[in-house]
């Protein structure tokens, strides 16, 4: 009976572990993945707002009127 109560034992200690180590992979890989997302996010982040200001320089009234009066001086 003690024989197989060792036995039991090292079998679920080695599931342990090897559970053990899957998880730590997972994780692993899920905070890589965050890691990219987070950059990925900060990049379009900045993307925005370099487009965001490149339209506010269009709709401000005193480019606006500068773009009108080249149109007009070229035509």
């Amino acid at each position: 009976m003690s024989k197989a109560y060792f036995v039991f034992i090292i079998f679920c200690v080695t599931a342990f572990l090897i559970i053990a180590v899957y998880f730590r992979g997972a994780h692993n890989r899920v905070f890589y993945k965050f890691c990219i997302c987070r950059s990925e996010q900060s990049r379009l982040q900045q993307q925005l707002g370099r487009k965001q200001l490149h339209v506010e320089s269009i709709i401000n009234p005193a480019a606006v009127s500068r773009s009108i009066d080249e149109t007009q001086t070229q035509q």
